[in-house]
């Protein structure tokens, strides 16, 4: 008999994790790493924790960003001003592999928790620095909150429509650079298995998202004008666009080349001379006349309701999608389908979250923990670190630890 594999652990099992850390970089960034099964400690503020856990109260009673950004981790809280809250973070962290922290530009290293002195005390440390615009240069102590980030990356000036710049609906900024966090512990971590050394890591969100900015700023370096703002519409294909339809959807296709605009004119818009007539037979032309473009398709989509008009252009090999809003998503059949929703506990109960997208066949499922409440795990952590019950009793008094 074949006997059957045991699930591959999760590939970041044994792995451990200090961040001192707020908002939304450095959070998503270490809840990517808890995915995929590190241990996360979170060093929180003792008068209210990560500011996060203030922004709204839409989940349930806490704030959506904290509930995104936090699952699986465990909550210290501490006040690191307080040289005995400061001395506990040391010891956490000289049985840590990783460190991260995304405070205000200086603070960590007043409070000697920045990458380069903690490096040199732990040679096999990790130590990441999130920062709003990098460690030197001009911009270096400027506040950086996402919106500003994106604005002086350039995002905002190619989002919207011609009359509009606006940010975008997600914090961009943001979470490009804890993307960028979480790559690069990943690849600190393969180096430090070849060499046994650690190192420091920086991110910042501005370079991050300029990253991000590629195609637009290619185009703009190179060809010497910045694409046009669109809104849904592409700059230089037609049709691109969302049209809507006969139930108050709204309906997304693509026409990539002239063969498909030949199959959408015949099969879908029922006009199959509007493939070869020169007003619209080559995309040049569709997008030089853009206005007839988008009314001939406009006029045949509106007849149809949502449903017909998907089914219509996927009969005729049209790339298109539906303009779903936020619930729809939330039942969105692909997701369902393959069964991509689980609950998470949280101090108001349990929660719909997703499965990380990180998909590894053959290994066990993610094991999605729970979101914590402000000083959860603060009395289990300092026994941790050699506490004793009167010690912790002078720490809780002192306001030292919640």
């Amino acid at each position: 008999m074949i006997q059957r594999m045991r699930p591959l652990p999760p590939p970041l099992e044994g792995i451990t994790v200090v961040a001192v850390e707020q908002a939304v970089a450095a959070p998503f960034a270490t809840r990517q790493l808890a995915d995929l099964g590190a241990r996360v400690i979170k060093v929180e503020r003792i008068d209210g924790g990560d500011f996060a856990r203030g922004y709204d109260t839409a989940a349930g009673g806490l704030a959506s960003h904290f509930v995104w950004c936090n699952r699986g981790k465990e909550s210290i809280a501490l006040d690191l001003k307080d040289e005995r809250g400061l001395d506990v973070v040391r010891r956490l962290v000289a049985d840590a592999d990783v460190f991260v922290q995304n405070l205000a530009q200086g603070a960590a290293a007043r409070l000697g928790l920045d990458a380069a002195t903690l490096c040199a005390a732990h040679p096999r440390l990790i130590a990441v620095d999130i920062s709003g615009y990098g460690a030197s240069g001009p911009y270096a102590d400027k506040r950086a909150y996402d919106m500003l980030v994106q604005c002086e990356a350039g995002l905002v000036s190619v989002t919207g429509t011609p009359e509009q710049p606006v940010k975008a609906g997600i914090p961009a900024a943001d979470i490009a650079a804890a993307m960028y966090a979480f790559s690069g512990v990943l690849a600190a971590l393969v180096r430090r298995g070849a060499t046994g050394c650690g190192g420091p890591v920086e991110v910042s969100m501005l370079e991050a998202l300029v990253e991000w900015m590629g195609h637009p700023l290619h185009h703009a370096m190179h060809g010497g004008t910045p694409p046009a703002r669109t809104g849904l519409a592409h700059a230089v294909i037609a049709p691109y666009d969302s049209y809507p339809t006969a139930d108050g959807g709204r309906v997304l296709l693509s026409v990539q080349n002239d063969r498909e605009w030949r199959r959408l004119a015949e099969q879908v818009l029922g006009q199959p001379e509007l493939g070869t007539d020169p007003a619209y037979a080559t995309n040049a032309a569709r997008v030089a006349n853009r206005g007839g473009t988008d009314a001939q398709v406009a006029k045949a989509l509106g007849t149809l309701d949502a449903d017909e008009a998907v089914a219509r252009l996927e009969a005729a090999g049209i790339a298109c999608a539906r303009l779903r809003d936020l619930h729809e998503v939330a039942e969105h059949p692909q997701l369902a389908a393959r069964e991509r929703w689980r609950e998470v506990g949280t101090p108001v109960g349990p929660l719909r979250t997703l499965l990380p997208p990180i998909t590894l066949p053959g290994g066990a499922e993610a094991d999605l923990g729970d979101v914590p409440a402000l000083g959860e795990h603060t009395e289990a952590l300092l026994r941790a670190v050699g506490m004793t019950d009167e010690l912790i009793a002078v720490l809780r008094r002192d306001g030292v630890a919640a």
